[in-house]
């Protein structure tokens, strides 16, 4: 089970020092799909790098219960742009104990990327590296996938591929979602959490912390207007 004891995590800002994280403690489930709902630059995303472990909390201690968790699906800095796909898809497999080749194998049936894949990834398009990311991830056996945004990447094929591949996973494996698209989060996603203010307030259902989210985001919207 992962545990957050205690999170604090902010930014300096032109505005200020904006906190996304306020004493957090909280354990999320295990067994389920998670999704993270919340508003831009509620801090969604850093969450996600945070129990990544890519991004370090100004203090408090994430406990991960010995479960390997994913790095984040479609964070940039997972891969290197001046490596090709293939020596991307490589390295990642060596730091996490695949056989190169089996992994490297994987990639290139899942990503489709043909003659690229030996390209550098600096060359690729936006969607090129959501699908090598996605097929990179894929090819290692995590017990928790950290997606951020990227399901909603590429044509209705490749999505119905990627669904069908979490199905899989899922078996035996935990997926935490962070998105603003509910209905790719509903294909994944049993549970849900909302992030605001500082606050991350876990719901039982998905639904529930989508009527949440909601819910804040009228009343955000409610006090703006109120302000003009």
């Amino acid at each position: 089970m992962i545990v957050l004891d205690r999170i604090h995590k902010g930014y300096r800002t032109a505005l200020g020092r904006r906190i996304v994280l306020n004493d957090v403690c909280v354990r999320l489930p295990e067994g389920r799909g998670l999704g993270v709902l919340g508003a831009n630059g509620s801090g969604k995303s850093t969450l996600i790098r945070l129990l990544a472990g890519t991004e370090r909390p100004d203090s408090g201690r994430i406990s991960r219960g010995g479960r390997n968790v994913s790095f984040p699906l479609g964070f940039g800095g997972t891969l290197h742009p001046a490596l090709s796909g293939r020596e991307n898809v490589t390295f990642l497999a060596r730091l996490h104990g695949v056989p190169p080749r089996q992994a490297v194998d994987f990639v290139a049936d899942f990503a489709e990327l043909g003659p690229y894949y030996t390209l550098p990834v600096g060359t690729y398009s936006s969607g090129m590296r959501a699908r090598l990311a996605f097929g990179a991830c894929l090819a290692i056996q995590f017990d928790v996938y950290l997606i951020d945004e990227i399901t909603a990447v590429g044509d209705a094929r490749f999505r119905v591929r990627c669904l069908d591949a979490f199905r899989q996973r899922m078996e035996r494996a935990d997926v935490i979602m962070a998105s603003h698209d509910y209905e790719t989060m509903r294909a994944y996603c049993d549970t849900g959490a909302v992030l605001a203010g500082g606050r991350l307030m876990l719901f039982d259902s998905l639904e529930d912390a989508i009527r949440q989210h909601e819910r804040i985001v009228r009343n955000s919207h409610a006090g703006i207007m109120e302000m003009t």
